[in-house]
């Protein structure tokens, strides 16, 4: 079965490295790098995510989709337009409908970092603070409705900021389930990989 994960705003795919060893072998796992679709073009949400369904596109068979953050966004989002093409989703410490003040708040910080802190992410800090401009608009309430795959919602105990989300996804999405995964806060692929891991497992072979 292919598996693709994508990783949130401050990431990079090797942030799946761990959680990934606790997969089950006979899994496919994509981890693409976000950023690099958008190298040489204006860093915005709509080019992201129009580069991401292109590159969903290529594969035939319905797969498997997940995501943090940034990643369980585009993750919705795609599951919403193609439903057709996602066996199951996974949405970790994701939003449907972007908290404004969070992102407003959340740039304010970046403009106060070094360019050196995002250098890692494989895009500047310029990149970056304009990529999050792009995505206060979105707002995918409505559209929830429109996913009939198993889904899969996730949360760590100390992501306080987005535990009313995940909760609310969960009600809206009828197929859903909703897991809080203990030592963990927002990053679980990190903060607690062997745990998501083995969750995610359980979830793809029942």
């Amino acid at each position: 079965m292919k598996c693709i994960l994508l990783h949130g705003l401050g990431q990079t795919p090797s942030d799946w490295n761990d959680t990934v060893k606790n997969l089950d072998e006979n899994f496919e796992v994509s981890c693409p790098a976000l950023f690099e679709w958008l190298h040489g073009t204006e860093f915005c949400y709509a080019n992201l995510y129009q580069r991401f369904e292109k590159y969903c596109n290529q594969f035939e068979e319905p797969f498997v989709l997940g995501g943090l953050s940034l990643g369980g966004i585009l993750a919705l989002q795609y599951g919403i337009e193609h439903s057709n093409k996602v066996e199951s989703l996974i949405l970790i410490g994701t939003q449907f409908s972007m908290p404004k003040n969070l992102l407003r708040f959340q740039n304010m910080v970046f403009r106060f970092l070094p360019n050196t802190a995002f250098r890692e992410m494989g895009a500047s800090k310029k990149e970056i603070i304009s990529l999050c401009n792009s995505m206060i608009v979105l707002d995918f309430m409505d559209n929830l409705k429109d996913i009939h795959c198993r889904t899969l919602i996730l949360c760590g105990k100390k992501d306080k900021a987005n535990y009313a989300a995940s909760v609310q996804l969960k009600e809206k999405i009828a197929t859903s389930e909703f897991l809080v995964v203990s030592n963990a806060g927002h990053e679980i692929n990190k903060d607690n990989p062997n745990k998501l891991g083995e969750i995610i497992n359980a979830f793809l072979l029942q």
